[in-house]
Parts: C-alpha cells; sequence; structure tokens
C-alpha cells in the first residue's frame, strides 16, 4: 500500500551555516563595532546576545536574512521574548523547531479527512503517515496540504509504493 510521511524538519547543516554567517557579518559591521553581539547555538536552540534591544533587532534580522538566503523558512525559528542579563545587556532565546507538533498533526488529519480521498492519515511521533491505494491520490492531497497548513513548513519524504 502507497504511502508517505508529513514531516517539518529543519536542514541543521544549513542552519549552522547561516548563523556562522550571521556572526561573522555581526563581527565586520561598523555599528557592532565594540559590542557583544552574536549568535550561540546548542543543538536547536539558538541564542542571540546584544548590548540593548535595538542591536538584539539588528542581530535577529542579520539571522533571519542568511537564513533565508540558505533557503532555511524562517517559519522555523520559534523567536522567544528578550531577557535582560547583567547590566544593559540582553539575550533572546531561538527554537528551531523541529517535527510536528500535537496541533498540526491533528490539524493534518482532519484537512486529510475533509479532503473526501481515499486515504488514512496516522499519527506517528512527530511525524504524519498517509497512506491510501492509489499513489495518484497521494500526489493529489500534497498541495491540498500546503495550501491549507501555512503555519509551518510541511516537507514529504518516506514515499513507498
Amino acid at each position: 500500500m502507497p504511502s508517505f510521511d508529513v514531516v517539518s524538519e529543519a536542514d541543521v547543516v544549513e542552519v549552522r551555516n547561516a548563523i556562522e554567517q550571521a556572526n561573522k557579518e555581526i563581527s565586520t559591521r561598523f555599528d557592532f563595532k565594540g559590542s557583544d553581539a552574536r549568535i550561540e547555538q546548542k543543538d536547536r536552540e539558538l541564542t542571540a546576545f546584544a548590548d540593548d534591544d535595538f542591536k538584539l533587532s539588528q542581530v535577529r534580522d542579520v539571522l533571519l536574512s542568511k537564513c533565508a538566503k540558505r533557503n532555511v523558512d524562517v517559519r522555523f525559528l520559534d523567536i522567544g521574548d528578550p531577557q535582560k542579563i547583567g547590566g544593559d545587556k540582553v539575550k533572546q532565546s531561538i527554537t528551531v523547531r523541529h517535527g510536528v507538533s500535537g496541533d498540526h498533526a491533528k490539524k493534518i488529519v482532519r484537512v486529510v479527512k475533509d479532503s473526501k480521498l481515499k486515504i488514512q492519515a496516522s499519527i506517528q511521533g512527530d511525524a504524519v503517515r498517509i497512506t491510501g491505494a492509489k499513489r495518484d491520490d497521494l500526489q493529489a492531497i500534497m498541495p491540498v496540504l500546503k495550501k491549507e497548513i501555512t503555519d509551518v513548513p510541511l516537507a514529504f519524504n518516506n514515499f513507498r509504493d
């Protein structure tokens, strides 16, 4: 029986490259001269540091532009609230989303059921497996899911015949 998985995964290598390019640009920009502005990465947790809120927003903008250039969808980044640390310095945590959350998985299953195609969807951890009798039905649901689910980037992998 043909099937495929609906996932939401960022390319970790491209995210790391975007962070390195952003740090390189921040270190060479004139408006960051003498400031402690940088982005650090620990697995899927990013932390942006800056001297004040304005510079923090500039660091964030540089990161988002580098992610866009590296073809990393910025919807993968979950940006937290800025926090004050010693003195005037601020930091902000940015989480790289991985997997389809429970709410989005339920929404995907609902869209599949409402499509009236002869396919089934089941939640498998952080992915949604879609199975059907015909390959054409599976290929027909892909654009429907892309159109209906806009708040997270979706990818389709593990296509089996």
